[in-house]
């Protein structure tokens, strides 16, 4: 590993902490998998209000997979783009109890199968759930390890294999969550707030601000 990664790491670790914490609130792989799916282009605390009822309503993988999709699109609504929110959960959940006996799988292969499931919600649920280690690329992993050229790419598949030769192994879950706290607190998409930032040394855009 670079020195100059290390470096980064090391203040990620102390600022952030090492205890892996997955924001997105589950009881089990299905769960989470649901969760995750609705968590594109929407907040964890909104997904979380709306699974909190959700859960509740649909037990289990088939009770989901047999949902009436206008009233299941009505149950996620807030966490927008419901229509293709609701026919993937449906899809993939049918797909989960008529082929896998409703067993999550654990194979990104198998998981990128699922309809609605790319590598960012197949490498939370080999993360999160089967403790394989994986990288996360959402939004925040992909500003910011770009911001910190620890990758020159803007593609997430291009950027997941850069973070893994670069990244140490037990840092490939942490680094997600870590760079989800550093997205949300202060490394914003819009209006970063570079003076309460500990890695400015590092960044490239804070150089390019900084000239």
């Amino acid at each position: 590993m670079k020195k100059r990664t290390k470096e980064i790491l090391n203040i990620l670790d102390e600022q952030y902490g090492t205890d892996g914490i997955c924001y997105l609130e589950h009881d089990n792989a299905w769960q989470l998998l649901v969760a995750t799916i609705l968590s594109a282009q929407c907040t964890d605390a909104r997904v979380n209000q709306v699974t909190k009822d959700l859960f509740v309503k649909y037990p289990d993988v088939k009770s989901l997979a047999d949902a009436d999709i206008k009233e299941l699109e009505d149950d996620i609504r807030s966490t927008g783009f419901y229509h293709n929110k609701a026919r993937n959960i449906s899809a993939c959940c049918r797909k989960l109890y008529e082929e896998y006996n409703g067993e999550v799988p654990s194979d990104i292969e198998e998981l990128t199968k699922l309809p609605g499931v790319g590598r960012k919600t197949a490498n939370v649920i080999r993360g999160n759930i089967f403790g394989i280690e994986s990288i996360v690329v959402d939004t925040h992993v992909k500003r910011i390890s770009y911001k910190l050229g620890l990758t020159k790419e803007k593609d997430p598949v291009k950027i997941e294999f850069d973070l893994m030769k670069e990244i140490p192994k037990d840092h490939w879950i942490l680094i997600n969550i870590q760079l989800i706290a550093l997205g949300r607190d202060i490394c914003k998409a819009i209006h970063p707030m570079c003076e309460k930032c500990r890695l400015t040394g590092y960044c490239n855009y804070y150089k390019n601000i900084s000239k």
